[in-house]
């Protein structure tokens, strides 16, 4: 089960829950039922709609850095470019977010760079109050305190990677938008490439929640090659390892009733894509309950 959140996206449909689901527990909190959780009821879309496309898929990372001179740069070089492209796109040169755009990357870039001439000022004082305090063989080069230009550019309003981002998702929903303009602009991100299908290996732990199992796990930077989880539980009960669920959403609570004596149970999990299983197994975890 997981916990239902306002406007959630039903992941086994692909649409916002409804109020008549048959998987929902209102209550605080209020969660949806998975497969595997006692009562689920299966959606007649499920297996359709939440598998992925099969086959070679290669998503792309953030085009955003995560630097500042980086970001600073790729302002620059998204405003000395957008214009040979504007009027392909069907924007003018007086589009609001285009001028905006252009003012922010100017001014963030005077203080990116403005900010580094003070770190190596610093840098130089600290040197400088070292060899007053302590000597030395030769004293530091003359010490500076740098100061604004007169040209320096007026300041924005603050959100300046906010307003970049909310341009770049209106541009790429162009129908002229085209990858090979965005590269030029440098907004399309480098493709990753997926893990070995045949030796990616889930990972899981186990900790006591109130009278649950918290069973934590997550994607290992591949979420968007594999689609779920699947869980396997033994209960030392003589069945061993039996299906628990297949979880969509990292991490997941096991709420089976426990036995009054103290009881080891094991786990072990492996991904999913499609129907069919990935990879190897998890090491097997235990964890005792009940008592």
């Amino acid at each position: 089960m997981k916990t239902l959140h306002w406007d959630a996206i039903n992941p086994f449909t692909g649409q916002p829950f409804t109020w008549d689901d048959p998987n929902l527990r209102w209550g605080d909190p209020s969660y949806y039922l998975e497969p595997g959780d006692p009562g689920f009821v299966p959606y007649a879309t499920t297996t359709t709609q939440t598998q992925k496309p099969k086959g070679k898929r290669m998503p792309k990372s953030d085009y955003m850095p995560t630097d500042d001179n980086g970001k600073a740069s790729l302002f620059v070089l998204f405003r000395d470019n957008a214009g040979q492209y504007l009027a392909g796109l069907g924007l003018a040169p007086t589009d609001a977010d285009i001028v905006q755009q252009a003012a922010d990357a100017t001014r963030f870039r005077a203080i990116v760079d403005f900010c580094g001439n003070m770190q190596n000022a610093a840098q130089g004082w600290t040197a400088e109050k070292n060899y007053e305090r302590d000597g030395g063989d030769s004293a530091p080069a003359g010490q500076v305190v740098p100061e604004l230009p007169p040209s320096f550019p007026a300041a924005v309003p603050p959100g300046i990677v906010r307003r970049f981002r909310e341009l770049v998702k209106r541009l790429k929903g162009l129908k002229n938008y085209t990858t090979t303009i965005g590269q030029a602009l440098g907004i399309e991100g480098a493709a990753q490439a997926g893990p070995d299908m045949a030796t990616v290996q889930a990972l899981i732990e186990l900790s006591i929640v109130g009278n649950a199992v918290l069973i934590a796990w997550g994607w290992q930077g591949f979420s968007a090659f594999l689609d779920m989880l699947e869980i396997q539980v033994d209960r030392a009960d003589g069945k061993g390892f039996v299906f628990l669920t297949y979880d969509t959403t990292p991490d997941y609570t096991d709420t089976f009733a426990q036995p009054a004596v103290p009881t080891k149970w094991k786990y072990r999990a492996i991904y999913r894509v499609g129907d069919a299983q990935v990879g190897v197994w998890s090491n097997t975890v235990e964890i005792t309950v009940g008592g």
